[in-house]
């Protein structure tokens, strides 16, 4: 299976663009509407206004208990109920880049308890990482979250919590896109 996304940015696309909130710096283009597309943008006859893409990988600073945990209460993406979405763009400064991998995990985990916090809000809340950087694009993390209209304000807490923590500190660009699914 291809493991490489496109989220397009456009007038066309199954999710419709609610609100686009530039967090911290830099925004994007406003659009209508997102489609998200498991290939390559080199591959794609529709370009749109923009295109963000990523890469799913192995699950990285996280320890053998925590991937299971994970495994054990994350459903899939594309449930029935889940017509709610955010697409959130991350880029993280170079002091981030710069630390070891453990230096990373220790902001990421032991001080901002990243994956702990995620944990509290599954199985409501599904989400699935991209992975960026390696590709040359504008962020390094696209994120990629769904949600039932039910649980928007859980999911409104989940980002306060992220936000608030010392990882944060290392976030120089975000964009909070928030979507609807096209009935």
């Amino acid at each position: 299976m291809n493991n490489h996304y496109s989220f397009i940015g456009g007038s066309e696309g199954a999710w419709q663009v609610v609100s686009c909130e530039t967090v911290i710096g830099a925004p994007l283009e406003t659009v209508q509407r997102v489609n998200v597309v498991n290939m390559p943008s080199i591959n794609l006859a529709e370009r749109g206004t923009w295109v963000l893409q990523g890469f799913t990988s192995n699950v990285r600073y996280a320890e053998r208990h925590e991937i299971n945990q994970l495994r054990a209460k994350q459903e899939d993406l594309n449930r029935p109920a889940s017509s709610c979405a955010a697409l959130i763009p991350i880029k993280k400064s170079a002091e981030w880049w710069a630390m070891s991998q453990d230096e990373r995990r220790e902001i990421f985990e032991a001080q901002s308890h990243h994956t702990e916090i995620g944990l509290a809000y599954l199985p409501e809340i599904a989400r699935q990482l991209h992975h960026s950087r390696d590709l040359g694009e504008p962020f390094d993390f696209l994120t990629w979250f769904e949600f039932a209209p039910e649980h928007t304000d859980l999911f409104n807490k989940l980002l306060v919590q992220l936000r608030s923590s010392k990882e944060w500190e290392y976030i120089e660009r975000e964009i909070d896109i928030r979507l609807v699914k096209n009935v």
